[in-house]
């Protein structure tokens, strides 16, 4: 049976589906960058964000204007089910290689040793093969990789936002702003448990960056794991005795952050963000977002309007893929003549 033709309407908004969806997949639809600001971080390594706010670009996306350098005061505002959104969390292209070079240009950066500022460092890396579809990528190794090539190289191929990365290095190991030898080899986190020493097999700044981005990979497509989108039972503290509540966790980003860092920030820790808090409090996802809130704005946006489907706001970490009718309706147009 033959298909009845489609109408002109239909062809016009196919056309316009393929180049927005095309324009989504291949440039990862990135906000406008930001500088970082001015921070300061506390021996014990919670970060304490002071200054005025973060210069940003005047330039807008088409449905989302972001709020970069709204410093957060009130933890009220932070939601421990929906820390970030899967857009910003997984968006690999949210900045190019040269924007993360001149964030960590503009970085305040005093070494606690002799090590370098991440803007000046620079390693071999290594080949890291695909995994399987849907995972990370191949990554190829360079000579010399500048900390800004890494991490967008790392982002690209798993899937994950360099302002994660970045958001993740300083959180871990205050790495842009006091770095150090240790911070150098614990970049991450990675393979540092609260209960034991870290694994030595996973030091290094690039094994520490490609690891946790494809351990969060991993979480994510392989999403049955002790946090995950639903209610789940997430503590305050290693110390069991400080207790937990039961969070509704959104969506997949948040939950990766919670298989990270298992812990969530106690009232002690929420009442006042730039203090210590009492003996239970933790502070690892509450920095994460008000690292990400002080950098790039707030972490809980998503630009798409629900009729381009989930996969424009990159929802739990899959993006889209153009149906075959709408290519194989594209290419059946006649070219249009210029005159």
């Amino acid at each position: 049976m033959t298909s009845q033709p489609r109408s002109r309407l239909h062809r016009v908004f196919a056309v316009a589906a393929a180049v927005v969806l095309g324009t989504m997949i291949v440039a990862g639809s990135p906000v406008p960058p930001a500088t970082a600001g001015s921070l300061q971080a506390s021996a014990d390594g919670v970060v304490r964000a002071l200054g005025a706010p973060i210069a940003t670009s005047t330039q807008t996306h088409t449905f989302y204007a972001a709020a970069v350098g709204a410093e957060q005061d009130d933890g009220d505002d932070f939601d421990p089910g929906s820390i970030i959104s899967d857009y910003n969390f997984f968006n690999s292209a949210a900045m190019t290689e040269q924007q993360v070079q001149d964030f960590l240009d503009s970085a305040p950066c005093r070494p606690r040793d002799d090590s370098p500022c991440l803007r000046d460092y620079t390693q071999d890396t290594s080949f890291q093969a695909a995994v399987e579809r849907g995972h990370c990528d191949a990554y190829r190794p360079g000579r010399d990789e500048s900390a800004a090539r890494i991490i967008t190289k790392v982002a690209k191929a798993c899937g994950v936002s360099p302002r994660v990365l970045l958001v993740l290095l300083q959180k871990e190991q205050s790495l842009i702003t006091r770095p150090n030898a240790s911070g150098y080899l614990r970049a991450t986190g990675y393979g540092c448990p609260d209960t034991a020493d870290c694994d030595r097999k996973y030091f290094g700044f690039f094994n520490q960056v490609y690891n946790a981005a494809w351990q969060f990979r991993q979480y994510t497509q392989h999403p049955d794991r002790a946090y995950r989108i639903g209610s789940v039972p997430v503590g305050f503290n290693p110390d069991a005795a400080c207790g937990s509540t039961v969070v509704s966790i959104a969506n997949q980003a948040t939950a990766n952050l919670y298989n990270y860092t298992p812990y969530q920030p106690n009232d002690a820790a929420l009442a006042d963000l730039k203090g210590e808090g009492d003996g239970c409090s933790t502070h690892g996802n509450l920095n994460f977002w008000l690292l990400y809130s002080k950098w790039f704005g707030s972490p809980d946006t998503e630009p798409y309007p629900t009729v381009f489907g989930p996969c424009a706001n990159l929802t739990g970490g899959q993006a889209c893929e153009p149906p075959r009718w709408v290519l194989d309706d594209v290419d059946a147009q006649p070219m249009a003549s210029a005159r």
